[in-house]
């Protein structure tokens, strides 16, 4: 593709569509057009013309002029039939849906590798921040021992917002959606899906080990209380939803929750709708990525980085995954690899005693009991957990304590 104009299909017109839009008229240097964008709302009052709309994808799908499909939709179903009928097509395709990814990275790795095709997705990890094409490229020989990272923009400007501009819950969330960075329905960002889907891509390519997300321990910020944040000002401490893959000998240690940060780690000055991500290798000890996680420019902007990567022909290598299904065979989920019988220090703030049913508490630190709140700081079983993931509590709270 390099030296022509690429005509791109776009699929949704949404925040990150309308930023890649705008980004991509801004631009120098790269040689490429929105030829047709595809929309389900025919009502929905457009900014552009409307001249380049269509209602049917395979106005889009069918067409043969169209070098590279970029999908930016919300529906993870619908996204994957555009994602892999445009690969089956021969079509590069550029997503940034990270829970279609999830969901069916090991079907999209293969259709990847059986139509030489690329399929790139810098835009679904970090906003802004070029975390997958670091790991595929610059560390892509380095022998890594953890990954972690602040993922998801809506979450921490509604944890920062509580914190330094003392607002509920309710009022950041409500924020965090009128500045754009969070969706009307938020479900998948507060309860820490969102997170939980990127770290599943983060996993693969630092490690190369696919894992399905019902398989990592999640737990998020949608029962967090004032309470919560005074505990931990009180004891100079942030609270951050953090997401950790983590090497053990042969086995990995994966779970997304948040955590009690303190002065002294890089994650505590990353404010607002900013990422954070820490990368730590045997031999090039840690380095630190920060950059906007959330909004219309910063996501646009890496989507519109993978567009450009596609006039060089770049795709993934994916050659620690590779190293991997060499041992593994044809099945590439690799739950075996993962381990959740490990023991973590937590901070549990609960209503009623019979909530902690199920959890297994095997040292309590700190215990606190009174008419306003209840908590207790002690170690458990992280495998006991996946018992609040699964029950969807409306009243505890969980966080990590270091």
């Amino acid at each position: 593709m390099a030296n022509k104009k690429i005509s791109i299909g776009l699929f949704g017109f949404g925040v990150v569509g309308q930023g890649l839009y705008d980004v991509l008229n801004h631009s120098q240097g790269l040689s490429a057009s929105i030829n047709t964008i595809c929309v389900k709302d025919r009502n929905k009052k457009r900014k552009i013309d409307l001249f380049y709309f269509t209602y049917e994808k395979n106005d889009i799908l069918n067409r043969k002029d169209i070098d590279v499909v970029v999908e930016l939709i919300d529906n993870a179903q619908d996204a994957l039939e555009i994602v892999t009928t445009a690969m089956k097509n021969g079509i590069n395709v550029v997503t940034a849906n990270k829970k279609m990814l999830a969901d069916n990275f090991e079907l999209l790795f293969k259709l990847q590798q059986e139509n030489g095709v690329s399929l790139i997705y810098e835009g679904a990890v970090g906003g802004s921040i070029p975390i997958i094409r670091n790991l595929e490229e610059y560390y892509d020989n380095e022998l890594l021992s953890s990954i972690r990272g602040l993922l998801n923009g809506s979450c921490n400007y509604i944890l920062t917002c509580m914190e330094l501009n003392n607002m509920s819950f309710a009022d950041a969330l409500a924020k965090a959606q009128q500045n754009g960075f969070a969706e009307t329905d938020a479900w998948l960002d507060v309860a820490g899906f969102d997170t939980l889907n990127k770290l599943c891509l983060l996993t693969a390519h630092a490690f190369g080990v696919i894992l399905k997300p019902e398989q990592v321990l999640t737990l998020g910020i949608q029962n967090i209380s004032d309470d919560d944040i005074l505990y931990a000002r009180a004891k100079g401490l942030r609270i951050k939803l953090l997401a950790t893959a983590r090497k053990v000998g042969e086995k990995l240690h994966v779970f997304a929750m948040p955590h009690f940060v303190s002065k002294d780690s890089e994650f505590y000055n990353a404010l607002y709708e900013n990422n954070a991500i820490e990368v730590e290798g045997a031999f090039s000890d840690k380095q630190y990525f920060v950059g906007k996680g959330a909004g219309s420019y910063p996501t646009g902007s890496a989507v519109l980085s993978d567009i450009s990567a596609l006039t060089y022909k770049y795709r993934y290598g994916y050659r620690k995954l590779k190293k991997v299904k060499s041992q593994l065979g044809e099945n590439l989920n690799a739950v075996h690899l993962l381990d959740n019988s490990i023991n973590q220090k937590v901070y549990i703030r609960y209503k009623d005693k019979a909530e902690l049913n199920g959890i297994e508490i095997l040292e309590i630190d700190e215990s606190y009991e009174s008419k306003k709140i209840n908590y207790l700081v002690a170690t458990v079983s992280l495998k006991s957990l996946f018992h609040l993931k699964e029950s969807r509590s409306q009243t505890v709270f969980v966080c990590a304590v270091s």
